[in-house]
């Protein structure tokens, strides 16, 4: 596509694994802390359109087969561009990194995974100036409505330390301004389908009380997003009929999910975690799970050390449900759902949690009704089933 960029870049590499022994280097991810990309909406005259500035090593400089601190933070301006629409810019990093042969991007916000691979590293894909060079030419192709554009990638860790905290603020801001409106206060939700590169039959249906799975776009993004892009990967879904108000489950919603998964998902219900519920893509916050032994759900995040209560971790939860799939009581989902009146609405809401680790569990606790919230168990109550039920 760019003859001036030493690997291909294309819609082709959308969905690209890159395992440990194949990678150069890993950016964030798991087992790093400081992580985060960023979007900012600022005035034309404070953007020089097309500068890529590296704070830190650059990519050739990063000991190979390790892990690094990695920041992106994305500068746009434009005459008719606003703040509302920087969680939406902020998603695009993640489909157009993909488009690079070799680049693998996972997650989004303070949960990036990036590894670059070891043939695209040797084919001179060796400077984070060559991938800022993509991100500009694609951003610029394919959102008009940016009129300049400058990048920034940190892998400096006190530079990653100052500027972490500001970020979290900037999600909390968006997160905050989402909450309070109904889904039955709208007649339209938002469908994405980013995450179709790497779980093909997954439809993000979002809400105004359902936010994605990711946890990086919430209803005002969508509907943002779709205004500018209607073509785009996020687009708009009239809410239709109401067919079941307990479990959420519309009859646009159904059409969305059967049109855009090609007829794998016909049916789907928003706010339980048991029989139609909502598909899970591969790039959730955390993933709700049935514990039968004692009829409750149990949630961890992806950042958790070790196992959950049930003996597994998350990546094992993760891949028993991701893809794409609906699997009855698993359901991977972001953690602002769980700051949602809806969250798990059908299944008894908050009642029906019995175990969450700590982390989460403060994240949330305003949220949880204050009779309960001392009766859900964390990793410091209970290790295993045994301890659960006790």
């Amino acid at each position: 596509m760019f003859k001036d960029i030493p690997v291909e870049v294309g819609v082709i590499y959308e969905g690209e694994r890159i395992r440990r022994n194949d990678m150069q280097v890993e950016l964030g991810g798991p087992t790093v802390k400081q992580k985060f990309e960023l979007a900012k909406v600022k005035p034309l005259d404070q953007i020089e359109d097309g500068k890529v500035t590296i704070v830190g090593p650059d990519l050739k400089d990063l000991k190979e087969g390790a892990a690094h601190p990695f920041g992106i933070l994305i500068e746009a301006a434009g005459a008719t561009l606003d703040a509302g629409l920087e969680g939406v810019i902020e998603r695009r990093i993640h489909g157009y990194l993909n488009y690079i042969e070799g680049f693998m991007h996972l997650n989004q916000r303070y949960d990036i995974w990036i590894r670059i691979g070891k043939k695209s590293f040797q084919k001179g894909l060796n400077s984070f100036e060559l991938i800022g060079k993509v991100l500009y030419r694609l951003f610029k192709s394919e959102l008009s409505i940016i009129e300049k554009i400058q990048i920034t990638f940190i892998t400096d860790p006190a530079k990653l330390d100052e500027m972490l905290p500001k970020a979290m603020g900037e999600y909390e801001a968006r997160d905050a301004k989402a909450r309070g409106l109904k889904d039955s206060e709208v007649d339209t939700f938002y469908g994405c389908v980013l995450c179709q590169s790497f779980a093909p039959s997954h439809v993000c249906v979002i809400t105004p009380q359902r936010y994605s799975n990711c946890g990086a776009i919430s209803w005002f993004d969508g509907k943002a997003s779709a205004s500018i892009d209607p073509k785009g990967p996020i687009f708009a879904i009239p809410r239709g009929e109401i067919i079941n108000e307990e479990k959420g489950e519309f009859s646009g919603a159904n059409e969305a999910a059967k049109k855009h998964s090609m007829g794998e998902v016909n049916q789907v219900w928003l706010y339980t975690a048991f029989d139609h519920p909502h598909t899970s893509c591969g790039c959730f916050e955390a993933v709700a799970f049935y514990i039968p032994e004692v009829d409750g759900l149990g949630i961890v995040q992806r950042n958790f050390k070790g196992a959950a209560v049930n003996g597994l971790p998350f990546s094992t939860l993760a891949d028993s449900t991701a893809g794409g799939r609906q699997i009855d009581g698993f359901h991977g989902m972001s953690i602002e759902y769980m700051r949602s009146s809806k969250f798990f609405a059908a299944d008894g809401g908050w009642n029906r949690i019995v175990w969450v680790p700590k982390e989460v569990k403060e994240k949330v606790k305003e949220f949880i009704p204050a009779d309960i919230v001392d009766k859900i168990a964390t990793e410091e109550d209970a290790k295993n089933i045994d301890e659960l039920k006790e």
